[in-house]
């Protein structure tokens, strides 16, 4: 039954991610054809300051996931879509569900107008006659449903239904780059962005709702008439999520504004661009361990190690594996195709690019041994990214103050060298306790 489930749950998000790696590779393509290089470093610079929802997440998402994922190891599915099971599991997922609703949105409506400020005084810095400052606003806003939306499909990813979520997202996805191309091609500019992520949120919604009414209407009902204090249980591991979540920004989204702000728009462009694309393969090579992060929960709290072992070492082989051979392709075509493709000269130099690539191949083991490791319920990291925050954000400043610009990643990853080992050492105190039980 797991073997089906999990096959089922690759399929998804194998078109999922391969979508978005092909739709998000031509997207790719398609800005430098249609927005000048200074919009261009705009269009990226917006991305990476909304990222700044991060302190609003501040690792929520995660824990949510994890959370009703142990609930869920009690419970199953109907086939109307409401839950049955033990009943103590069922009253908890409920008051877990309700006890998200109403953090993310009292979070979110907190977080947001930071971030909407933040982003004015960043962009005002530069004198342009890109009309930035409406698309800005209505990014920012759209942001805030996408935020919501981000958690209830944690909550349900959590309940084993990473394929169910999967194809929610391509959805999401797919209505979105639909329309993002639509606006680029007639000229919307910014507002492409902005625009676009209006219509993909507010279908995701619709969606979510759609396919999963009747167990949020379930647990809506079942939730007013319990009291959990879910508080004592979250907010101790969220003190310390936040701390690498907050973290997190710096170490993977403060390249942009830093390239923005000392080496102008272009390059800040050509920086989000490459990141852009690292990621995106990342993303796919991710797949792997995607698929298997609520079975890794439930496995945790079924003590079934042997099995959690097992299928961990093989998704993390093949995410890998997978990356390496995508970003092979990536380079062939810049090194040896680059003057046949337009968008070649809008990504950082092979140089650079070395760099950025090597350093999301190492994240994908930090990401998966991090997954390993809080599906006990606990946050040992949050020093560790700390000291990764304000070790990348620092250097990185004082190369954009001293060095040329091609070694702008330096600081990203020479922050592995060290980190990878000490995760290592946290994750194998992990095993050795696991393999204890």
């Amino acid at each position: 039954m797991f073997k089906i489930v999990l096959n089922l749950d690759f399929r998804y998000a194998a078109i999922n991610q391969t979508w978005r790696l092909f739709s998000g590779l031509a997207l790719l393509a398609l800005i430098p054809l249609y927005l000048n290089a200074e919009t261009q470093g705009y269009w990226y610079t917006f991305t990476s300051l909304a990222a700044l929802a991060v302190f609003a997440d501040m690792g929520f998402s995660t824990i949510l996931l994890q959370f009703s994922a142990h609930e869920f190891a009690h419970l199953k599915f109907e086939s109307d879509k409401t839950l049955s099971g033990n009943h103590l599991h069922l009253e908890r997922i409920a008051s877990l569900l309700r006890f998200a609703m109403k953090w993310s949105w009292g979070i979110g409506l907190l977080t947001f107008p930071i971030i909407l400020f933040s982003g004015f005084v960043i962009l005002s810095q530069k004198y342009t006659t890109v009309l930035w400052g409406l698309p800005w606003i209505i990014y920012v806003m759209a942001s805030v449903l996408a935020f919501i939306n981000s958690i209830l499909l944690s909550f349900i990813e959590g309940c084993n239904s990473v394929g169910e979520v999967q194809k929610i997202r391509f959805l999401i996805s797919f209505i979105t780059i639909i329309s993002t191309v639509i606006f680029l091609m007639i000229g919307s500019g910014l507002y492409a962005l902005t625009v676009s992520l209006c219509i993909g949120t507010l279908s995701g919604t619709m969606l979510i709702f759609y396919r999963y009414a009747r167990m949020l209407k379930q647990l809506h009902g079942l939730g007013t008439k319990i009291s959990h204090s879910w508080k004592y249980e979250l907010l101790p591991l969220m003190g310390k999520y936040a701390i690498s979540w907050a973290s997190g920004y710096f170490i993977f989204f403060i390249f942009t504004p830093i390239a923005f702000h000392y080496y102008g728009a272009v390059e800040a462009g050509k920086v989000g661009l490459s990141i852009a694309v690292c990621t995106a393969i990342y993303g796919i090579s991710n797949i792997w361990i995607t698929i298997i992060t609520p079975k890794i929960n439930i496995l945790v709290a079924h003590q079934d190690y042997e099995t959690l072992d097992f299928i961990f070492k093989k998704h993390l082989s093949l995410a890998i594996l997978t990356y390496m051979l995508v970003i092979t392709v990536l380079f062939i075509a810049v090194i040896f195709l680059g003057k046949y493709l337009h968008f070649a000269d809008r990504l950082v130099n092979p140089f650079s690019l070395t760099i950025l690539s090597l350093s999301w191949l190492m994240q994908i083991t930090i990401n998966s041994l991090a997954l390993y490791i809080r599906a006990h319920k606990e946050e040992p990291l949050a020093i560790p990214s700390f000291i990764s925050g304000v070790y990348i954000t620092t250097t990185t400043w004082l190369i954009a103050l001293y060095l040329p610009f091609e070694y702008f990643f330096i600081a990203f990853l020479s922050s592995y060298l060290w980190g990878i080992p000490w995760v290592i050492m946290i994750f194998k105190k992990y095993r050795k306790r696991d393999s204890v039980l």
